[in-house]
């Protein structure tokens, strides 16, 4: 592995207090995907799994449901959250948008990294105008959503394969200067030789072996994410759909472990 030479990569702008580095626990790995329709039903979850994994993932329907409020309030319990909104606009919107997730206190937040260095680079400003002297929140570039597989790209027009787009993008947000990039765990290792070993790397549609696929068509179990060299590993539905949360977390944080082992070793 090597990290991109690339002159143009800039370093991320300075902010009052700069996100820390690559998780170094099994849970501070685990993300988990609060893909629930009320606040009531995340709250529950919250609970029951408060101290078992390492952040807490509110996407699009969560947020459309209860707004920024819940957000605020489950990060003011003390809890990390990864705002999963995928911003995409222009610039100056992308810009207010991230201020304004920042102020919520969240952990880390993405925007497409289709949406062209400008707007990445919008996102990084507002980051650190929304933290003002808090730690600011890693900001993510999304490359290729884990439910689109060649043929799909293909339908848009686009004739590069999977690996080739997601590289393509990944490096165009590394040089807009974001912390990392959100793909899929069998893009990780392409991402990691192009990017090298500062570049974080967030990893959807991650299933224990026995899971079904369900609507991602690029998965991995936690152990191959962990292998290819992602950071982040997000699971959802086999854990918060699981009759024993607590026990499925665990075993997920477990495989983890076995696999930060073996790559020790």
């Amino acid at each position: 592995m090597h990290a991109n030479s690339n002159s143009s990569t800039r370093a991320v702008p300075a902010s009052a207090s700069s996100p820390s580095s690559a998780p170094t626990s099994a849970i501070e790995r685990l993300v988990l995907a609060l893909d629930v329709p009320s606040a009531e039903a995340a709250a529950e979850v919250v609970e029951a799994l408060r101290g078992r994994v390492g952040q807490f993932k509110i996407g699009l329907e969560l947020f459309t449901s209860c707004g920024p409020q819940f957000v605020g309030s489950v990060a003011a319990q003390g809890e990390k959250i990864f705002l999963d909104l995928k911003f995409h606009d222009i610039p100056n919107t992308v810009r207010a948008a991230s201020r304004a997730a920042a102020a919520l206190g969240v952990a880390m937040f993405n925007v497409h990294a289709g949406g062209g260095i400008k707007m990445m680079e919008a996102a990084l400003e507002g980051a650190r105008e929304g933290a003002g002297n808090s730690t600011m929140p890693r900001v993510l570039g999304v490359t290729v959503l884990t439910s689109l597989a060649a043929a799909d790209l293909a339908v848009l027009g686009i004739t590069e394969t999977p690996d080739q787009r997601v590289v393509r993008l990944a490096r165009l947000a590394q040089q807009a200067g974001l912390h990392g990039v959100v793909a899929s765990a069998r893009e990780a290792a392409v991402i990691r030789e192009a990017c090298g070993a500062g570049f974080l790397i967030v990893t959807p549609g991650i299933r224990p072996a026995a899971s079904q696929a369900q609507d991602q068509a690029r998965i991995a179990t936690p152990a191959a994410a962990i292998r290819a060299g992602a950071d982040f590993l997000v699971m959802g539905r086999p854990i918060t759909q699981a009759p024993d949360r607590a026990g499925a977390a665990a075993a997920a944080v477990k495989e983890i472990e076995a696999a930060m082992k073996s790559v020790r070793d």
